[in-house]
């Protein structure tokens, strides 16, 4: 009976085990000169089927923005914490001018009622009003105060959170209704039409020149098989 390579559905595997399992068939059949050499075509639309699912398994990935969009919310939460606590802090000093410009920042503060631990985006719209009185109407008692720097920074901070917000949003309207899912159907049948291939010509030509890539496609299978579809072994376990 003539050595092949045994039959496998790829498509029940977990996105990345998907994408490592046709990466590692694709680089293993182009360093394979026999494979590389009579399945050329086949190699080639694998690989370029493995390429288009590395990108929307990309896409679809955690949004690297996100990690920033929470250290930039937490310096913002910070600085309005910290002008809170100034403003209240001045709001029984013994310089009345001061005491009385204040009063009114506090006034402020709770007429707006912000909540650091409500939704993102509200907090960010609320904050963006916030500001502007302090820039505009209230500008008076931020200088008295000698606070116009921390409102600064505290609008740098917000304005970087409203930023990477957005930037995440065009990251997410980028992305193409099951594309990843449409990618994974090409590379499955890539590597079908591969499987095929490989097996006829080793029955029509002799086993001996394709042995090394169907014993590697096997081993591969059968690790596949047991660790990410099995799952009966620990991870590290050999």
């Amino acid at each position: 009976m003539t050595k092949e390579i045994q039959t496998f559905y790829i498509g029940g595997m977990n996105n990345a085990a998907h994408f490592l399992f046709v990466s590692n068939m694709a680089e293993r059949a182009e360093k394979d000169k026999t494979v590389a050499e009579k399945c050329k075509a086949q190699v080639a639309a694998l690989r370029s089927a493995v390429q288009a699912e590395d990108e929307n398994l990309k896409i679809s990935a955690k949004s690297l923005v996100t990690d920033k969009i929470v250290a930039a919310d937490r310096l913002r939460d910070q600085l309005y914490a910290g002008y809170k606590k100034a403003v209240a802090g001045y709001t029984n000093f013994p310089i009345e001018e001061m005491a009385e410009a204040a009063k009114v920042l506090n006034q402020h503060i709770k007429d707006y009622k912000i909540d650091v631990q409500a939704q993102l985006d509200k907090e960010t719209g609320l904050l963006v009003n916030f500001i502007q009185d302090l820039e505009g109407k209230f500008a008076e008692q931020v200088k008295a105060l000698s606070l116009t720097a921390f409102v600064e920074k505290m609008k740098a901070a917000n304005e970087d959170v409203r930023s990477l917000t957005g930037q995440r949003t065009d990251e997410r309207s980028a992305k193409t209704a099951g594309a990843l899912k449409a990618a994974r159907a090409v590379s499955d049948e890539a590597y079908k039409m591969l499987v095929l291939h490989v097996n006829a010509h080793a029955l029509l030509e002799g086993e001996e020149a394709y042995s090394s890539f169907i014993d590697y496609a096997n081993t591969e299978i059968d690790h596949f098989k047991q660790e990410v579809l099995g799952g009966s072994k620990k991870k590290g376990a050999e």
